[in-house]
């Protein structure tokens, strides 16, 4: 479960921003979660709250989430394509000359603090 690794990275960086901005509670922290990468929002939430009760500058922070979509670009065809819908070969031009364009990040959007 590298969901809990996750959470203690966000958790790390969120309590350094509100340090540095003299934050006192957060209030909440909207996550962007590539469709492709790999976490699973029920596990990362049971994580979430777990480790949040631990910190009190965080005790009572909510996590949301707004889901990237996964888009491949193709270099045989130069077009972009939704990856869950067709994978790894181009549907216009059948090419396997393709990479992840976005999808598989996990990264803090916004913090919400009192």
């Amino acid at each position: 479960m590298h969901e809990l690794g996750i959470v203690f990275y966000i958790i790390r960086d969120v309590k350094e921003v509100a340090e540095q901005n003299d934050v006192r509670r957060v209030e909440s922290v909207t996550l962007e979660v590539g469709e492709v990468s790999a976490v699973v929002p029920h596990y990362l939430e049971d994580c979430w709250n777990w480790a949040v009760r631990r910190e009190p500058i965080m005790e009572h922070a909510k996590l949301k989430w707004e889901t990237i979509p996964a888009v491949t670009w193709c270099d045989g065809c130069k077009r972009e394509y939704p990856t869950v819908a067709h994978g790894k070969i181009c549907p216009y031009c059948g090419s396997a000359e393709t990479w992840l364009k976005t999808g598989s990040e996990v990264s803090i959007k916004e913090i919400e603090a009192e």
